[in-house]
């Protein structure tokens, strides 16, 4: 089925069974400017000017997980300079110094670690922060796979978790000394990993898989 979405006066085409792809749009690329003029109860993403529509909304199990990984880290961060964050939550990550509505590329990461208040904004945050986390689902596990694990190591993230509900695993990523992903770490339920950004922060699994 081909759906087509009506955002001002610009106009998306959206294959249902392809959400993982991006939108098919009728001009050459959109900016946070235009992103910010679409209607509220839609929620997109914007990758080097590329819309990517996050539907269905996240499951209950993908809820689920998001809030146990978010009241671990959040308890660790009691107190302490860095902050936790969870979608929707806007992350705007600029090539160069252009303004906010110049910026092409625009995502909503399931969670977030941000140490460096400077690049916080009203509306989220404006630069790179130290840890991103995606949960996979079936309509998004190719952009968080793909699209943008090669974003977040360009941006210079220097941790990138990968949740997998169904295989009940975290795939973590630490960017090296040449700027790139290294050989990722896979974890299962039954562990207890620790956040390299995070000193002493570790994070049980199990509860994370829990249904």
């Amino acid at each position: 089925m081909v759906i087509l979405w009506v955002l001002g006066d610009d106009y998306l085409l959206l294959c249902r069974e392809c959400m993982a792809d991006p939108a098919v749009k009728m001009q050459d690329r959109f900016s946070y400017g235009d992103y910010r003029h679409w209607p509220d109860e839609e929620r997109w993403e914007l990758i080097g000017g590329v819309p990517y529509g996050m539907l269905p909304a996240p499951n209950r199990r993908h809820q689920g997980i998001c809030g146990a990984l978010y009241r671990q880290i959040a308890s660790y961060l009691d107190g302490k300079p860095c902050h936790v964050y969870f979608a929707p939550f806007d992350l705007i990550l600029p090539e160069h110094g252009e303004a906010d509505d110049d910026v092409d590329t625009v995502v909503q990461p399931d969670l977030l670690v941000i140490c460096n208040r400077e690049i916080l904004t009203s509306a989220g945050a404006r630069g790179v922060p130290d840890l991103i986390v995606e949960i996979l689902s079936p309509s998004t596990a190719r952009k968080d796979t793909l699209e943008k694990f090669l974003l977040y190591e360009r941006k210079g993230v220097r941790e990138y978790w990968i949740v997998d509900p169904v295989a009940a695993t975290v795939t973590i990523y630490l960017l090296g000394s040449d700027g790139r992903y290294g050989r990722p770490d896979i974890h299962g339920e039954e562990k207890t990993v620790s956040v390299t950004v995070l000193p002493d922060c570790e994070v049980v699994l199990e509860p994370l898989f829990r249904d």
